[in-house]
């Protein structure tokens, strides 16, 4: 009998799926067990989340996405008709690894400028080696950086998509190492002006559409690229071409922000409502961290829903009235309906939604958070919040994560570099949550507030915040604003029939309104994995 060989490509590929799963056990054991376990229990779909989930974070991960999904298809150049790419490449910077970056232009027909090279010293040499009649696009290239294959037509293809107002399109990109293979891939996100103020994610990975002016007024001085491109992604709405376009040898990293100085005068009287049953430990920790927080003006208005501890009450009846408000609130436990009438109710400029679970660690969190909160383009801050062993519970709401919402970065330590430490920068989200979020009073009720039929427990923040994003108010991570949240410790979680139920239907509901099975985050990306909450790679 003739014995049917298996293509290289197949053996390759069953090599680094065994890798895969032998990193993957060997390095957590106990996760990979449990969702051997599940499958093994048929339960195909809790198996296939956690192991798409564990797979996505193994060194060889992305060598097998490489392998199967990974090649570049764009459009042949000659094939479409828009203004031509120039290149402009450093020289000054080291030539040694210049033919590595010239061999992988060598496929497409283009203009290659060395700057800094004997004829191009200055920016005015440089804008007058370019023909700007044609309005072409330049492309800064560091040397030893290369362009994939098929890069050229990628761009020039969103180049004939994009509008007259784009100014710059910029691409994903991975690392080279000194074998040339390609790892830590950045799936970036769409357009994200706060988080660009921290983290510059665009040079070295972008083409612009750049005049002599623009070129003539960053001089050739080290750093001249990334002056060119921050001066271009202030002009227009820059274009996410979510491809990996480019292979690099370093990229810019994250820049921490330090904690902002604040003037009192720019901080507003705060009204902070806090829901509450019973579990007078919780309420005491987090009424005593709102005393201790650094803010000139707070009224605090806790919604009592039906305490009948005797300790409990209490403690609510010796509160100084001066400063705290009780209002009851009879009836089952609806978490917008309670924050909505006591919004109501509220004097604030600005409304803090604060859970009786908060344990305040720092006291400049409402004033960081505060300030945010009345820029014209935010809408919904809110901020990192930490589980008691230290770990991230939110870092921002991604939309779509389990065909749902879910909690970015969660179960990382803020210590760790996480996916381009993005849990530890200031940026524009989809959604945050409602257990620490501030919100201009005007804005929340220009909404209509929290929807009280729909989501009633869960997603009721998700909503709110998807509904004042349409209004231009955008949500806003603020990550230098840090508390630990006891999370759901007061009213427990939801898996009694009835709870679960009633879970069922605010997830439909949720999907019905925002289509959140289907849409992918603009400040996720489609090739990250939906079902984990770290950004790792879809497998």
């Amino acid at each position: 009998m003739k014995r049917i060989g298996i293509r290289p490509s197949k053996w390759a590929d069953r090599k680094l799926v065994a890798s895969v799963h032998w990193d993957a056990f060997r390095s957590e054991p106990k996760a990979y067990l449990t969702a051997f376990w599940w499958r093994l229990c048929r339960k195909r779909l809790r198996s296939h989340h956690q192991f798409s989930s564990l797979f996505g974070r193994m060194p060889n991960a992305y060598r097998l996405w490489l392998l199967r999904d990974g090649a570049v298809h764009g459009k042949e150049s000659e094939d479409i008709a828009c203004p031509p790419i120039i290149v402009l490449i450093d020289v000054r910077e080291g030539e040694e690894k210049l033919d590595d970056t010239l061999r992988s232009l060598t496929s497409e027909a283009m203009t290659v400028l060395l700057v800094g090279g004997a004829d191009l010293q200055t920016p005015g040499a440089v804008a007058k080696a370019i023909d700007w009649s044609e309005g072409p696009w330049l492309l800064p290239l560091a040397v030893g950086d290369s362009l994939a294959h098929g890069a050229i037509g990628a761009y020039r293809a969103a180049i004939a998509a994009s509008d007259t107002e784009t100014a710059l399109i910029y691409a994903d990109d991975d690392l080279a190492d000194e074998k040339g293979r390609w790892h830590v891939p950045h799936f970036k996100p769409d357009w994200n002006s706060e988080l660009f103020r921290h983290f510059d994610y665009l040079s070295g990975a972008c083409i612009l559409r750049a005049s002599p002016e623009d070129l003539e007024a960053c001089s050739l001085s080290p750093g001249w690229e990334s002056r060119l491109t921050h001066r271009l992604a202030g002009k227009g709405r820059p274009f996410h071409l979510s491809r990996i376009l480019h292979h690099r040898l370093v990229r810019p990293q994250p820049r921490l922000p330090a904690v902002p100085e604040i003037a009192e005068r720019d901080l507003p009287l705060v009204s902070i409502i806090v829901p509450t049953r019973n579990r007078v430990d919780l309420l005491r920790t987090c009424i005593e961290g709102i005393a201790a927080t650094d803010y000139p003006d707070i009224e605090v208005i806790i919604a009592d829903n039906d305490s009948d501890d005797p300790e409990t009450l209490t403690y609510l009846e010796g509160l100084d009235p001066t400063r705290h408000r009780v209002l009851r609130h009879a009836g089952a436990f609806n978490f917008s309906a309670i924050n909505n009438r006591a919004a109501k109710e509220a004097r604030g400029h600005l409304l803090c939604l604060l859970n009786n679970d908060i344990e305040v660690i720092a006291p400049d969190w409402l004033r960081i958070m505060a300030v945010q909160a009345q820029r014209e383009d935010v809408g919904a801050v809110g901020a990192q919040l930490l589980y008691p062993d230290g770990r991230l519970q939110h870092a921002g709401v991604t939309i779509g994560m389990g065909n749902a919402a879910g909690h970015s970065h969660r179960l990382l330590r803020p210590e760790e570099e996480g996916y381009f430490h993005r849990h530890s920068v200031p940026q524009f989200t989809m959604a945050v949550t409602a257990a620490c979020l501030v919100v201009k009073r005007e804005r929340f009720f220009a909404v209509d507030g929290l929807d009280e039929g729909n989501f009633a427990v869960a997603f009721n923040d998700v909503d709110l915040c998807l509904r004042l994003n349409q209004r231009g108010w955008q949500s806003f991570y603020e990550s230098r604003a840090r508390l630990i949240h006891h999370e759901s410790v007061s009213r427990g979680l939801d898996r009694d029939p009835v709870g679960a139920a009633r879970f069922a239907k605010e997830l439909a509901a949720l999907q019905k309104l925002w289509r959140t099975d289907e849409v992918t985050d603009p400040f996720h990306h489609s090739l990250l994995s939906r079902t984990s909450e770290q950004y790792v790679l879809r497998l």
